[in-house]
């Protein structure tokens, strides 16, 4: 699992950083596409989509586990009327953002999906881009990759009621880069910009899930991803001047760096995005 220090190098940067170049809700996210190039719009469109992948009502309990700054307990309390939402994620900045919002019928923890101990059972699971802290490279170079997933998600299955659903949404390691640049600028955005992250194999996903959860769905989004990075790239541009003046040369270099980077991994299938529609299974030996 990603630290907290590690956490804090991803995501503590700053909130007025992020929200130069996010969406208005703060999606750190794949958005989706299918109907629209804007990104305001193809946000509001991916969190539709994990709403119907989670079954989830107004009348649910749910959990949003890595909930980043908000936008999916938002989406779900003030666009879909869900009364009872909880969200955990272990950046202090990001738990401080949504403090601030205040949003009705939402509470958050900073806390570890590890230590977390919820007072409730809840009717459907979220999660959406958390489970590639779940793993550290060193742990998956040892083999242990698939034990940790598990364990996710036995946690996220004994914190969910009877019949519930979980809306997972996670970026995939497809194949390995065999340019010498791409294997460098894709090494070095995963050393510097998130560190103690991976993201997981498709196949891991498949394997862990069991015996906890059954895969009723499952859509990739390779593409989707690629112009999500190219809004955010664009956008961070425009507020060149402001972020080297604000949060000095090296960051704005690193961003966007970071965002080009991204954008060729997607477009040469290093990495992948995948949507999941789970099914917790009640009866397991």
């Amino acid at each position: 699992m990603s630290t907290k220090d590690e956490i804090a190098v991803s995501y503590d940067v700053g909130n007025d950083f992020f929200r130069l170049w996010l969406d208005e809700r703060m999606n750190y996210t794949c958005a989706v596409f299918d109907e629209t190039d804007d990104l305001e719009e193809a946000q509001l469109a991916k969190l539709a989509t994990l709403y119907e992948y989670g079954k989830v009502t107004a009348d649910s309990r749910v959990l949003d586990i890595g909930c980043g700054w908000g936008a999916n307990l938002e989406y779900l309390a003030v666009d879909r009327g869900v009364r009872d939402v909880h969200g955990i994620t272990l950046s202090e900045a990001q738990h401080a953002e949504i403090l601030a919002r205040r949003i009705p019928g939402v509470t958050v923890g900073c806390v570890s999906y590890l230590d977390y101990a919820p007072p409730t059972t809840f009717d459907a699971i979220m999660s959406i881009c958390m489970i590639e802290h779940v793993c550290t490279p060193q742990e998956a170079r040892k083999g242990e990759a698939v034990e940790r997933y598990r364990d996710y998600f036995q946690r996220a299955w004994k914190w969910s009621s009877p019949g519930a659903h979980f809306a997972l949404q996670c970026i995939l390691r497809v194949r390995t880069p065999r340019d010498r640049a791409d294997i460098r600028e894709i090494g070095w955005a995963s050393r510097h910009q998130l560190p103690g992250g991976l993201a997981p194999r498709m196949e891991d996903i498949v394997q862990a899930a069991e015996p906890y959860w059954e895969i009723l769905h499952v859509r990739t989004r390779r593409l989707d991803y690629r112009r999500t990075c190219e809004h955010w790239r664009a956008r961070l541009r425009q507020h060149e001047a402001v972020i080297r003046d604000r949060w000095g040369d090296r960051l704005f270099e690193d961003y966007d760096r970071y965002m080009t980077a991204c954008v060729r991994g997607f477009e040469q299938r290093y990495l992948s995005l995948a949507q999941w529609s789970l099914r917790r299974l009640d009866n397991i030996d």
